[in-house]
């Protein structure tokens, strides 16, 4: 992300090691789930979990290379794992973790959205109530039409935001979604109960069919209510800026 126009907070869901970080816990879940089934020794799972760790320098290092940057985690994780690690990420292919920790990142950055679109919801509201009896002139066409009040305004981005609030939940819903079926979606290598167990923990739902990836209009989806939303606050920073012009000046 762009430093200088990135909240701390935003930007460190997108911050690499943030990003290897999701992985990893996507991979111990998976060696628990794995372990449960009585697929892979308890005691190597224990182990994975224990001492599970990994440089992003390392991880680069690496894939300067493999040319992959999975295989180049994998290697740096089991660097410090030592003789079990020939369980760590056992069954599976790049994208069971690639986009379940993907689909982490996501949730996450959704959880901050939705407490910023409500936050703006109670400020319009309050704006709305101020300026219930607030005149000011109604334009058609940007020519003056008949009286309204600021707080109409006001109300009517209150309903508009109201509105992206609830598209972003149901984009948070949508991406809230696991996949740990091996390679193509089979579960050829994976028993289902490891994509149930894994998504249970994340408190996701499975995503049952999918190929080799979690299927990208969930996240076409995702992004076009960012921008649905995004054009909102550009609908009303422009007015506002309109408002305030010299030769306007309401």
């Amino acid at each position: 992300m762009i430093k200088r126009y990135s909240r701390p907070e935003m930007a460190r869901i997108w911050d690499e090691k943030n990003r290897f970080q999701k992985m990893l816990d996507v991979e111990i879940l998976a060696c628990e789930a794995f372990a449960e089934l009585n697929i892979i020794p308890v005691s190597a799972a224990r182990t994975i979990k224990e001492k599970a760790a990994f440089s992003v320098d390392r991880i680069n290092e690496i894939e300067r290379v493999t040319n992959h940057d999975v295989v180049a985690f994998i290697k740096s994780v089991s660097e410090n794992v030592g003789e079990d690690a020939r369980y760590f990420h056992y069954g599976l292919t790049s994208s069971d973790v690639l986009d379940t920790a993907l689909s982490i990142q996501m949730v996450e950055a959704a959880d901050i959205l939705i407490r910023d679109i409500e936050e703006l919801i109670n400020a319009l509201k309050n704006k709305a109530i101020e300026h219930k009896k607030t005149p000011m002139m109604g334009r058609s066409h940007g020519v003056h039409a008949e009286p309204i009040s600021f707080g109409l305004k006001m109300a009517l981005y209150y309903r508009e935001m109201q509105r992206n609030l609830e598209r972003m939940k149901s984009a948070r819903k949508t991406v809230a979604v696991g996949k740990i079926s091996g390679s193509v979606g089979t579960f050829a290598n994976v028993d289902p109960g490891v994509e149930e167990y894994v998504c249970r923990k994340l408190g996701f739902e499975c995503a049952g069919v999918a190929n080799q990836v979690i299927q990208r209009d969930r996240h076409a989806y995702y992004l076009n209510v960012i921008a649905i939303t995004g054009a909102t606050l550009e609908k009303i920073a422009l007015e506002i800026r309109g408002l305030q012009k010299t030769e306007i000046d309401e």
